[in-house]
């Protein structure tokens, strides 16, 4: 029914201003539902996914084994950036500063995602708050491990020699600020033990020199030192996770190996945003990420590669980023270590 308007001006006016105020919501209208469209169409272009190291590292390979299936779930092309350089800053810093859009995404791992500005001065976003947890997606268990040809056959064997000796036991990581290494930091304090970290640049050289008995010990990854503690050549004292990993499940934890308690966070590869990632985006991407690991082919590339398949929720690996790095910065600054 049309309402009744007096006659003249009165009646223009009141026309106006109700012609002025149906624009005016058809205008609010659509700026509300730009967004809610926009983020409904997620995703309408390709995906940058950003690995802050170089080719063939943990979050590269992850990343190239998810991305075919991750892009055939999302209906466009995930493309793989490798923005190598300051343990993984360079990358981080680039998509800290992204825009968050869902267009611009991490994969990294952790640590040295958490623990870079522990050891490098001038690290200008923080790990944490300046990102979305979207999903973790793997673990990648490391192990104890010292040469064949080592008396160390056992846990107490290690912390015996490492007490016994007068200048301690030296030990290989894949490079300062790793998992490894803030595994070897925990071990020296909470067992008062003389270890020296012998850093390399990468996990393939140290592994050679432990096993050619150079280096008395290592913490390396599982999956790099299996086929030689499977062929003799090396000898697994324990795992340094709270739990034993999937792919070799004989070998046992340290905790379990005699450590009451040790332990050290999963090293973990995930994906991220920048802050501010719309919660819609973060749950589409996330609803797809699980779904992928649920493929029994992407799940047997990652445990032919070392890693243990992980499904969760971006709340719980939001946590696990939060948590993680608060045990971190505990470890190292009991270790007495400042950015350099």
């Amino acid at each position: 029914m049309t309402p009744h308007l007096p006659p003249g001006s009165g009646r223009r006016r009141l026309l106006s201003h109700s012609l002025k105020f149906a624009a005016l919501a058809l205008a609010l209208s659509a700026a509300w539902a730009q967004p809610a469209a926009a983020q409904a169409a997620y995703p309408s272009k390709p995906i940058k996914l950003i690995a802050p190291f170089a080719a063939g590292g943990a979050a590269d390979t992850v990343a190239r084994i998810l991305a075919p299936k991750l892009s055939e779930s999302l209906g466009q092309p995930i493309i793989i950036e490798n923005r190598a350089g300051a343990s993984g800053a360079i990358g981080s810093a680039y998509v800290a500063s992204a825009a968050p859009d869902g267009y611009t995404l991490l994969i990294n791992l952790g640590p040295p995602h958490q623990t870079v500005q522990f050891f490098t001065k001038g690290i200008k976003y923080d790990p944490v708050k300046d990102f979305t947890a979207i999903s973790h997606v793997a673990t990648a268990p490391q192990a104890l491990v010292v040469p064949a040809s080592s008396p160390i056959k056992s846990v107490a064997d290690f912390v015996t020699a490492a007490k016994a000796s007068a200048k301690g036991l030296s030990y290989a990581t894949s490079g300062a600020g790793t998992s490894q290494h803030l595994a070897g930091l925990l071990l020296a304090s909470s067992e008062k033990l003389a270890l020296t970290h012998v850093g390399y640049r990468g996990g393939a050289p140290a592994l050679t020199d432990v096993i050619g008995a150079q280096i008395d010990a290592g913490i390396l990854v599982l999956s790099n030192t299996l086929p030689y503690i499977q062929s003799g050549k090396l000898r697994a004292l324990g795992v340094v996770e709270n739990h034993r990993s999937r792919s070799a499940p004989t070998i046992p934890t340290l905790a379990e190996g005699g450590l009451t308690g040790f332990s050290v966070p999963d090293t973990w590869v995930g994906v991220m945003g920048p802050a501010g990632l719309p919660a819609p985006i973060v749950q589409r991407l996330n609803a797809d990420i699980l779904k992928v690991l649920r493929n029994a082919d992407v799940k047997a590339q990652l445990q032919q590669a070392g890693y243990d398949a992980v499904e969760a929720s971006p709340e719980e690996f939001a946590k696990q980023l939060a948590d993680s790095t608060q045990v971190y910065k505990s470890i190292v600054q009991k270790a007495g270590i400042t950015p350099e």
